[in-house]
């Protein structure tokens, strides 16, 4: 089946091909870091209105199976192949959380619990970010190709593609239905940080230094193991699954005084508006990438993400086949 190209897909092309053909001042890519981390968190929260999750009630315990599982290649995969080839621990480590969770927030949240250095991040987000970009844009063209329907094309780029953004726009890349899905199955692996971030904690925390009262000098804000779109795209997507996300009805007076009923689905309508977010993101992390940069990583490090993030696709795709 022939499928369109979407919005957000053509607007990180155009804008990478503008960030890595043109000098641009340092004012705009600060403004899109800006724009990035505040746009695409409500894109997802407006994406929950569109989603039903009666209908995803067939494929909830495989497609969580599935999540498990490929967590576990990703990270343990990783962290095998890296120390294999000769990276440090700790790298492999930061490469595998963000391959196997979501990207840069996993490597942000757990480089401090295992006191990695910045080496250490700088390689391993260098390298993530490289092969997210990769799976963002190779996964629609192959999942068409398999001819694979909506509801496994979102599971399988929901656990296969590293950070939220990237999952996002390559799951409606491919069609409204699988973007759906692929966001919930993300943000099912965004939560899954949570218990990941809480071991390492509480090692650390033990292991720590105490205070002159005997208590561990690193604190744990547990509040902020689940972020704060995961909440509000669960509450819209509950809403819209019970249908009480009202439709707004009002009259419109035009000239000769008559008044002319209107309605909107605020549903649909907040869809329309996580779309438009969505591909105003997409255009910044275009302006963000520098392509030299992330090809400059260590080449160990890009041995082990590109080993690491084909077996994750393989893998998945594999117990989708089995499972789904």
């Amino acid at each position: 089946m022939r499928r369109t190209v979407s919005a957000a897909i053509i607007a990180i092309v155009l804008g990478l091909t503008l960030r890595n053909t043109m000098r641009l001042p340092g004012s705009i890519r600060a403004g899109c870091k800006r724009a990035v981390r505040k746009l695409i968190p409500i894109a997802i929260v407006c994406t929950g209105a569109g989603m039903n999750l009666k209908a995803l009630a067939a494929i909830g315990v495989p497609a969580f199976f599935i999540t498990m599982v490929c967590i576990v290649v990703a990270i343990s995969g990783s962290f095998y192949i890296g120390r294999l080839i000769g990276l440090s621990r700790k790298t492999s480590l930061l490469l595998g959380a963000g391959t196997g969770i979501c990207g840069n927030s996993a490597i942000v949240a757990v480089a401090p619990l295992i006191d990695a250095g910045d080496d250490d991040v700088a390689l391993s987000v260098g390298a993530v970010n490289l092969f997210g970009l990769v799976t963002m844009l190779a996964l629609p063209a192959i999942g068409g190709f398999l001819a694979m329907s909506d509801e496994a094309f979102g599971i399988w780029s929901g656990t296969s593609i590293h950070a939220v953004p990237q999952v996002v726009a390559a799951g409606f890349a491919f069609s409204p239905a699988a973007g759906a899905t692929a966001t919930l199955v993300k943000l099912v692996r965004v939560t899954l940080l949570a218990p990941l971030v809480f071991v390492l904690a509480i090692v650390h925390a033990k292991q720590s230094p105490a205070d002159a009262k005997g208590a561990p000098t690193l604190a744990i804000h547990y509040a902020r193991f689940v972020p704060w779109f995961v909440w509000g795209f669960g509450a819209l997507a509950l809403l819209n699954t019970f249908g009480m996300i009202p439709t707004l009805d009002f009259a419109l007076t035009g000239l000769s005084g008559d008044a002319a009923p209107q309605s909107v689905a605020l549903a649909a309508t907040l869809k329309l508006i996580g779309k438009i977010l969505l591909t105003i993101a997409m255009a910044a992390i275009g302006l963000e990438i520098n392509v030299r940069q992330l090809a400059g990583v260590g080449a160990r490090a890009i041995t082990a993400g590109f080993i690491t993030s084909t077996i994750l696709a393989v893998a998945s795709l594999a117990l989708i086949k089995l499972l789904i």
